[in-house]
């Protein structure tokens, strides 16, 4: 018989937010007003509750039943002390023991399929908001993401959305449970014993009253505990990625007193609300233990004077001893729940960040590859001056320049513009005559491909790496692209395509970091290709080669090169000269070099570049009439 595979929490998860990346976070809009309440932003999960709104109300009336049958308990107790065992009635007392076990198995039941019921809806929240959150960082602009730590974005995607979990599956409903359970004890004792119910009431008060002279401090402490454990994760981030440069310089010691201040305020943040827990943790239990003493002796009191039944006075003790668990864990569940708004909290500063790369109406299909820089303008956020100011530069389809200027001209800036990972605040970039920002960011970053100095490689297999950009790319394309930027020492490594070159890909030199971020930009095959210094770690042979074969990759191609070395240079039809944030001189190589003094001092002056320029083997034509097509060459 063929078995049946049941959904998993995967498949539903999926189902409901696989296109995440696609469409807006489920996450309910903020305030018009925008002032952010902390209770509000809980509630604007519900959204992620809502599929899972069956198993939240079976949680919410299998955990009454088992409170209403923890209450009736005492009640038959009651029957039993005041019926059968008051008159020796023992088929009575075999009957209503036998209903007390019953109930008991009963309530016992009621739990377990409270937690059984919850814990798919709780994790299936947890996960939706999970990779809404990380959507929504991948759709913000670089912009936002230079101004955050990123251990404060990963406490708040692990450590608050796990606070929000916990919260949502257990504080939620027990704080819920326990408000019931007082109300209904409270009134079934009062019906029972006035005098007696009155004490329990009185004794209330000043455990009301000192939840809200705690709720602010405590929540002070909570946000403060919760942005010193980014600050610590930052920390071990940085170290961990800096690793190297710290052994190198023999700063392991420098580098863990820093962490080791970080951590201290943790410790001591962490300490001040432990002990302010534990105060009113421990007057909420002392509390109802005197109330229950008070409780006993008036009771007892009473009984003697026939004023109730000894009956009635065990179940009023049973009742009120219910009421210890309930009252002594307020303090818990209201912390939790203080915690669970501050973590929503956080995690809503981040929904409610802007996101302005966002899609245009248009998609190009055929893409010649024209490039026009037209009066374009940057400034960072939170910046006082432009980084770029009324730059103009046209790039013919299928042309290359070389971009050429002195540290902190705005090279990389402007290389980062061209797939809108920050957008223009002046200006307009077009592509065949089409506004960047009309088109749609997918199609855009399907025509500009980039390869940028500091090469970034993930944890993943160098085939996976290779065809990030590319998924489809065949064994053949990777391996021309791998020969075109000289990187063949994949083929000595031990599995090839298949092997791991770990985190940041630090198992591999600088060079060969740099080709295979490069090779990774070859196998997109773009109609605009940018590379912003790509060359720099590459010895002179080496660079001599991959320089070679760019020229013939870069045939019908619209390509941008930063470059700091004439050789480099020289792969260019144009060179374009940025000084001060703007284009202040564009021409060729021999132009600029016998008119332009500056562009003179921006080459090497041991590099004798007429001599190279004059020795250079020409290559082919680098335009856009060209018969074959640089990418077709490849194939």
């Amino acid at each position: 018989m063929p078995s049946r595979t049941l959904p998993t929490v995967s498949t539903e998860v999926e189902q409901l937010y696989g296109d995440a990346l696609g469409r807006p976070a489920a996450v309910a809009p903020p305030r018009p007003d925008g002032h952010r309440h902390r209770l509000g932003n809980l509630l604007r999960f519900t959204p992620y509750l809502r599929p899972y709104a069956t198993r939240f109300a079976l949680m919410v009336v299998f955990a009454l039943a088992s409170t209403l049958a923890g209450i009736v308990t005492p009640l038959l107790i009651r029957r039993i002390i005041d019926g059968p065992v008051a008159h020796s009635d023992r088929p009575g007392l075999f009957t209503l023991g036998a209903a007390a076990i019953g109930i008991g198995v009963v309530e016992a039941l009621f739990m377990f399929w409270r937690r059984w019921v919850v814990a798919r809806g709780t994790l299936g929240t947890e996960t939706g908001i999970r990779l809404d959150l990380y959507a929504k960082l991948q759709r913000l602009p670089l912009g936002f993401h230079a101004q955050w730590e990123s251990g404060q974005l990963l406490s708040r995607i692990m450590n608050d959305l796990s606070t929000v979990r916990r919260f949502l599956g257990f504080g939620m409903l027990f704080l819920l449970m326990n408000f019931l359970q007082i109300v209904i004890v409270t009134t079934l004792l009062m019906r029972m014993y006035w005098p007696l119910g009155l004490v329990v009431i009185v004794a209330a008060l000043p455990i009301s009253a000192l939840c809200l002279v705690n709720q602010r401090r405590y929540t002070r402490l909570s946000r403060a505990i919760q942005d010193q454990n980014g600050d610590v994760a930052s920390v071990v981030e940085e170290s961990v990625h800096g690793l190297r440069v710290i052994k190198a310089f023999g700063r392991s010691q420098h580098v863990y007193r820093g962490f080791d201040r970080k951590s201290t305020t943790l410790y001591r943040t962490s300490m001040d609300r432990v002990r302010l827990t534990s105060q009113f943790w421990t007057f909420l239990e002392a509390i109802p233990g005197l109330t229950l003493i008070v409780v006993l002796g008036l009771g007892a009191l009473a009984a003697s004077q026939h004023r109730l039944s000894l009956g009635t006075l065990v179940a009023f003790i049973t009742l009120m001893m219910s009421l210890i668990w309930p009252v002594a864990s307020l303090g818990f569940l209201l912390s939790m729940s203080q915690d669970a708004m501050t973590a929503a909290d956080r995690i809503c500063e981040i929904f409610d960040s802007p996101e302005t790369i966002t899609d245009g109406p248009e998609h190009l299909d055929r893409v010649a590859g024209g490039l026009t820089f037209d009066d374009v303008s940057f400034r960072y956020p939170n910046g006082d001056d432009d980084v770029l100011h009324h730059l103009d530069l046209d790039i013919p389809a299928g042309q290359t320049v070389a971009l050429v200027g002195g540290t902190g001209s705005g090279k990389t800036t402007l290389t980062a513009l061209v797939p809108r990972l920050a957008d223009v605040t002046g200006g307009a970039i077009r592509i065949d005559g089409v506004d960047i920002r009309d088109l749609e960011v997918v199609n855009l970053r399907s025509i500009v491909a980039t390869a940028f100095e500091d090469a970034t490689l993930f944890s993943m297999s160098v085939r996976e790496n290779l065809t990030l950009g590319r998924p489809d790319a065949t064994d053949q394309e990777i391996w021309s692209a791998i020969d075109t930027t000289q990187a063949g020492f994949v083929r000595d490594l031990p599995w090839g395509l298949e092997t791991r070159i770990g985190e940041q890909g630090m198992s591999l030199s600088g060079g060969q970091r740099q080709r295979l971020a490069l090779a990774r930009a070859v196998i997109v095959q773009p109609r605009i290709l940018v590379l912003d210094d790509t060359l720099s770690a590459l010895d002179m042979e080496t660079e001599a080669l991959v320089e070679a074969a760019l020229r013939r990759v870069l045939v019908g191609v619209t390509a941008i090169v930063v470059a700091h070395r004439a050789s480099t240079v020289l792969l260019a039809d144009r060179v374009a000269m940025l000084q001060q944030g703007t284009i202040t001189h564009v021409g060729t190589h021999s132009e600029l070099l016998a008119t332009v003094p500056e562009y003179r001092e921006l080459l090497s002056a041991d590099y004798d570049a007429e001599a190279a320029m004059a020795d250079a083997t020409p290559g082919p034509s680098r335009t856009a009439g060209s018969s074959t097509a640089g990418w077709e060459s490849q194939r």
